[in-house]
Formats: structure tokens, sequence, C-alpha cells
């Protein structure tokens, strides 16, 4: 990385809890692709100063991560589609004080899911979870022609709101149900919550076409796994999130990274703590 110096290009992201997979994805390829940028992480107790901060000082893009997705909308210039799609933002890009906030969560599994599921519209589909990732999930879905689609949330007020939002069926558990497409959008298999979880059963996992999972940490969960052993094409968390991650440095820096330059700054970013 070159050293620190006034013309070096800043973006930032924002979080909660931060973590280091971004900055590592993002710094890792500005390395490798000899830019004279830095990423760097923050958190805040004050959102609209940390945006004035990003539009006053001249910050070129900055990651959004919860609890800031929503809140974020009011204190912006422009929507992209990928944002108004799902009312959420997950990027916001500075053009000379204008600020104008994304999607990438949608952009990647909307791309995902057109280059890899390979099912038609007509597929059935059940997605378990109604967080916001379920919210892109559910959008892309619905924007690439699925309608036979079924969210599975325990919590009635979120799974049927997001149900109805999109025009899908809703359910409480998952249980015994079957699908030509399966995507679990919950913390189940996640590192450090229910690692040990498998999000759908083995039957489930049988019946499908194309098992989804967007868990990142680890990159093979337990539903990865038995989808591997079933023989069925997969669509991993760690694809999700090396995409998406892959269309915020392409809109803060304007330079797109091979296919091969995303895996290794992915893999490079999930060595991170």
């Amino acid at each position: 990385m070159p050293i620190l110096n006034k013309d070096m290009v800043l973006s930032i992201s924002l979080a909660a809890r931060p973590s280091n997979i971004g900055t590592r994805f993002h710094n890792w390829l500005y390395d490798e692709l000899g830019l004279n940028n830095i990423y760097k992480a923050f958190t805040t107790t004050d959102l609209p100063s940390a945006i004035a901060g990003v539009r006053a000082l001249g910050i070129r893009g900055c990651s959004v991560s919860m609890p800031f997705k929503e809140d974020v909308i009011a204190l912006v210039d422009k929507m992209d589609p990928s944002a108004l799609a799902i009312d959420s933002v997950n990027t916001i890009v500075n053009d000379d004080g204008v600020l104008t906030a994304y999607n990438t969560d949608y952009l990647a599994v909307a791309q995902l899911l057109g280059q890899q599921a390979g099912l038609a519209p007509s597929s059935s589909v059940l997605l378990r979870g109604s967080g916001g990732m379920a919210k892109a999930v559910a959008a892309a879905l619905r924007d690439a022609g699925f309608t036979r689609v079924t969210i599975a949330a325990r919590n009635e007020q979120t799974g049927r709101a997001l149900a109805g939002l999109y025009g899908f069926a809703w359910q409480s558990e998952a249980g015994n149900s079957t699908a030509d497409l399966l995507i679990n959008v919950t913390p189940l298999g996640m590192s450090g919550s229910d690692e040990s979880a498998q999000s759908f059963s083995d039957e489930a996992v049988a019946a499908a076409q194309v098992v989804f999972d967007v868990v990142a940490l680890p990159a093979e969960t337990p539903l990865i796994r038995a989808a591997r052993r079933a023989g069925k094409p997969v669509i991993t968390g760690a694809e999700v999130i090396a995409l998406q991650a892959a269309e915020q440095f392409v809109l803060y820096t304007g330079v797109r990274p091979t296919d091969e330059q995303i895996r290794r700054a992915g893999e490079f970013s999930r060595q991170a703590g």
C-alpha cells in the first residue's frame, strides 16, 4: 500500500460493530491494483454528523451496516434503484458533495440468482428469515420474476409484512416444506451463533434443485455441507459478501477487478477477526 499522502482517497464503513472484513477486502484490492486509496472501519453514535463528515471531508465512499441502513436514507441526496427497491442502503458514493445511495446486497443477490441458480421463474422458493437481508433477497426474487415464493419466519409480524410487500406467501416454520430453491437468511449456521444448526432438513435439501445460504462465516455452513453431500448446486454467503463488496469497490474507484482478484480478496477478508 502507498505511504499515506495528501492525495490518498479515503472510503469508510459505518457499523454498530465494525469488523475487518470490508477493510481487508478493499485494502487488499487497492494494493493489488496499485491504487492510491485506503479504507477504514468506524462506528458512530451520531449518524447525521458522520454522514455530514462524509460530505464535508470529501470521503469518497461509505459502506453502511446495521442499524443504519434505513436511517441514512434521509441524509443522502439521491437513491439508486438498487436502494429504492428495498428502501435500504448499504453503500454511499460521494461525488463532489452529492451523496448517492445504493444497495449492493441487492445487486449481488440479483446477479447470483441470475448467473448461478439457473432456475426458471416458475420454480418454487422457500426463503427462511425476515430481516434486512431477507428483504434484499425477496426483492431480487420478485424482480427476477419468481412468484411461487414462501417466507418462513417465526416472527409473524415481520414475516407477514415481508411476504405481503412482495406478494409472497408466509408460514411460521420451514418444517417439512420443500421447494426447488432453498434460501437461508437467518443466523443458523453462523460462527459464534447457531453454528451447528442446519437451517433446512436433509429431506428438504434432497428435494431441492439449488441451495443458497447467505451466512458468510463460515463459508461452508452445515446447510452448504449437506447440499454438497447431496450433490446440489450451491450459492454461498461468501460469494454474496465478496460480490457485494466488489460492486462497492467499482462504485468507489471506477475499476472492476477480475473474478480471480475478487476471489482472492474475499479469501483474504475472511481471515479477519
